[in-house]
């Protein structure tokens, strides 16, 4: 409580300062954007200053509409909407937590004309339970083409479970400079996570019949719930380097005034061709580390290197290098699309364990060894892509997208990937809709430590084929309605999973995949109602397992008070029943099992979010429900959600 009183004074005393300064004059409206990794293409993108469903980022199991994870604020999960999953990184283990970690796709560029600086921060809990972070974001510019920026973000959270600790220490540095001629971006994220593992509950009667394991007792202390590991954790540390160059060539055009024919008003440079060079470079190192000789006889079968404890190691390094040459788009009018050329390099490196195992012994107990040939603790590999793009941003009818590359030198010999994009916007009284249809084939080859990977619980030597997938949709955007359709389908060949023995395995046959989904937002005056329903099937579970059924619904009211903007609701997410993925912490992997169901459980929140000013404040009574619709609340099997807690956080805007 003392925690909750410090806490709610420091906010409320930042809240009231913050409120009493008077607002700033910016000559220039702000903008963000990101950055497409492989060119560099600028996507507009929002500042972060809205109040509205502020208070929503604090509660895991909000990430997806339906999302997989072992319940802890910054923990491992897993995203059960296939068509907004991410596909696995060379590095597997960075996945489990790429929604917590900086990357190409969640960094966002500022352009603020004067400095701005976004500070938030948020906890929640009791002492044992406390999740906090804390959010720093700094831009500025030294003039009107040049911006540098920094960033901080601190997680920490002890969890509602025992063992299930997290910490996360985000930082970074970034800078723009957007000229006539020549463009740069680019950025340094570092991160360091660290997550104690508990491998589950040992009992689901605790949550779901606590009586009934506790001699009659219905109350739950879910710190005396006992788990299945007791001394390991997981550390996930690494960087990434991202430097886009452009330099243009073209002509200056004079635009002359209206009145006076000799008089010049403007010049403007209109780009004809342009070269990009674009670095990228991922460092990952991996630890999951044991001390306990009882939970490793306990939980995991093999011991391939020490059966009283783990210390595994695992590194990745990778250098990409792309060259481009493109012709730009509405130089005249015969250019009606920008053409783009490329050719990419990339350099892996890899290390792991060191293979000690005697070949041709057969060991009592070790599956599946002996193999063929030893694997090698150290690798690297090159690769080499050739490609182009055809694209049209700027047409008043149609715009479109078409992205194809060839794989010519090592793993990626073979390799094919195609995807695109069409859209159009048409004129519906006095709305615009936005309709997109979208596709892509890929042939892709399985990266390198699905195939060789060395640690004391799992070692694995596969000869994968490569992955075909298949992928055609459309979408259709109502923003007088607050509508917006999406459906599409995927057929995928030879897919690689983790099977019920934590073991990669591919699927040689085909899987298809449909799913459609529609959000719909619906307003009377202070009233909203926003829905979210998607529907998704798969033809083979065993291989693709996913809930028929997710639905999000956000009800809640909008006022002002004064010059204080309140938000007051109530939201909810559900997903039907399937067979879950399951975690590995020692591969920081999930994979498909078929014994447990999870899901067909409504989590709800209370909350109420405020703005005044340039500061935004908001109060939350997470898993509102609890104790009220049931008590099967687990995401995954013997890894419950969070139990019902108060939760608060604070974000100011500190533009100069």
């Amino acid at each position: 409580m003392k925690k909750y009183i410090s806490t709610l004074f420091l906010m409320l005393t930042l809240f009231a300062a913050k409120a009493a300064e008077p607002d700033s004059t910016v000559v220039q409206q702000s903008y963000a954007w990101k950055a497409e990794s492989l060119l560099g293409t600028r996507i507009p993108a929002t500042v972060d200053t809205l109040h509205t469903n502020f208070a929503q980022e604090v509660v895991p199991s909000e990430v997806s509409d339906a999302y997989a994870t072992t319940g802890n604020y910054a923990a491992e999960g897993y995203n059960m909407i296939y068509f907004d999953r991410e596909q696995p990184s060379p590095f597997f283990f960075r996945d489990a937590l790429s929604h917590w970690l900086p990357s190409i796709s969640s960094m966002t560029f500022y352009n603020t004309r004067i400095p701005m600086t976004l500070v938030s921060y948020t906890t929640g809990g009791g002492r044992e339970t406390t999740q906090d972070r804390l959010k720093g974001r700094f831009s500025g510019n030294i003039n009107s083409k040049a911006q540098i920026g920094a960033l901080v973000d601190y997680y920490y959270s002890k969890g509602s479970y025992n063992y299930q600790a997290a910490k996360n220490f985000v930082w970074g540095f970034s800078g723009s400079y957007i000229g006539d001629r020549y463009e740069f971006q680019g950025y340094y994220n570092h991160y360091n996570s660290i997550n104690k593992e508990n491998g589950g509950i040992t009992d689901d009667l605790y949550i779901t019949d606590p009586a009934k394991v506790q001699g009659g007792d219905p109350s739950i202390n879910t710190k005396t719930i006992p788990t299945n590991l007791t001394a390991s954790h997981n550390r996930v540390k690494g960087g990434e380097l991202w430097l886009n160059n452009k330099y243009k060539l073209g002509f200056w055009e004079e635009v002359y005034s209206e009145e006076y024919e000799d008089s010049i008003v403007s010049r403007n440079f209109v780009p004809v061709m342009a070269f990009t060079w674009t670095l990228q470079y991922n460092q990952n190192n991996h630890m999951f580390r044991n001390t306990s000789a009882r939970d490793e006889q306990s939980f995991w079968n093999n011991h391939y290197l020490n059966d009283q404890g783990t210390n595994d190691i695992t590194s990745y390094h990778q250098w990409r290098n792309t060259l481009a040459v493109s012709l730009m788009e509405g130089f005249n009018k015969y250019a009606a699309a920008g053409l783009t050329g490329f050719i990419t390099h990339e350099m892996h490196s890899y290390r792991q364990a060191t293979d000690s195992i005697p070949l041709g012994v057969e060991l009592e107990g070790l599956t599946p060894y002996p193999f063929e040939s030893k694997i090698q603790p150290k690798a690297s590999e090159n690769y080499l892509w050739v490609g182009g793009r055809l694209a049209r941003e700027y047409g008043k009818v149609v715009n479109y997208e078409a992205t194809g590359e060839i794989g010519i030198v090592g793993r990626a010999a073979g390799e094919v990937k195609l995807y695109g994009n069409l859209s159009t916007n048409i004129r519906l009284k006095k709305d615009t809709v936005t309709v997109r249809a979208f596709g892509g084939f890929y042939n892709l080859a399985p990266h390198y430590f699905y195939e060789n990977y060395v640690s004391n619980h799992f070692m694995w030597k596969n000869d994968f084929s490569k992955t075909r997938r298949y992928r055609v949709g459309g979408d259709i955007n109502i923003p007088h309605t607050g509508t917006y359709l999406t459906a599409g389908v995927e057929n995928v060949q030879n897919q690689i999973y983790f099977d019920g023995n934590c073991m990669p395995q591919q699927y040689g046959g085909n899987v298809q995949v449909f799913s459609a989904a529609i959000h719909q937002n619906f307003k009377y005056r202070a009233f909203h109602w926003d829905n979210r329903v998607t529907y998704q099937t798969t033809s083979n579970d065993a291989v693709i397992p996913l809930p028929a059924l997710a639905i999000y619904s956000n009800m809640y009211l909008t006022f002002r008070i004064a010059t204080l903007h309140v938000q007051m609701g109530l939201d909810c997410d559900y997903y039907t029943r399937y067979r879950a993925v399951a975690y590995q912490p020692a591969t920081m992997t999930f994979y498909n099992q078929r014994e447990v169901k999870c899901g067909n459980y409504p989590f709800m929140n209370l909350y109420l979010n405020m703005k005044l000013s340039k500061t935004r404040f908001f109060v939350m009574m997470s898993h509102i429900n609890q104790g009220l619709t049931g008590s099967n609340y687990f995401s995954m099997p013997h890894y419950p959600l969070n139990p019902r807690r108060f939760q608060m956080g604070l974000s100011v805007d500190f533009t100069n």
